[in-house]
């Protein structure tokens, strides 16, 4: 059995904390609303930083909505596109938006699987109704808040998201 590979460099890491891991399992998938799943990884309120991950049923739409800060998105498996929008995001596919974007995700019902995507959103969602006007603001507050109370309705243990020791 080979010996593992040593670092090349050491650095010091005194004052400097430890990288945190949460595995798959560690936190849970909880419905955000009906075909949507979703898994809070992370949240600095102070900063407005929320990493979610979300896994769609074809034919899911969320509501339409505006990014007050850049969101940055990864998609893992399936497929979905915003309808103002041509462009679709498979999966391998990555996104940035903007801060004041504004579109309504949709999930083509003629997806074969679940569509997977890792999303780091800074700032709130402002969602709107077919007005314009906003309807709900959607932060890292709420976000992890909405999280943690669909986990304790389920019975599950508190879910260790980054961040939230410090809400």
């Amino acid at each position: 059995m080979s010996a593992l590979p040593q670092p090349t460099f050491r650095f010091p890491t005194e004052g400097v904390p430890e990288a945190l891991h949460r595995a798959e399992a560690e936190l849970p998938f909880v419905e955000f609303e009906p075909g949507v799943q979703m898994q809070v990884i992370q949240v600095d309120i102070p900063t407005g930083l929320w990493v979610v991950r979300m896994r769609m049923e074809p034919g899911a739409t969320l509501s339409t909505h505006k990014h007050a800060g850049e969101v940055y998105a990864f998609t893992l498996s399936g497929s979905w596109r915003y309808l103002e929008y041509d462009a679709v995001n498979r999966a391998g596919s990555y996104l940035y938006e903007p801060a004041g974007s504004t579109h309504t995700l949709h999930v083509p019902a003629s997806n074969t699987e679940i569509t997977d995507v890792w999303f780091a959103i800074r700032g709130p969602n402002l969602n709107l109704d077919a007005e314009g006007k906003v309807t709900l603001v959607l932060d890292a507050g709420l976000v992890l808040k909405v999280y943690l109370s669909r986990c304790r309705k389920l019975g599950l243990p508190v879910p260790p998201v980054i961040g939230a020791e410090r809400a």
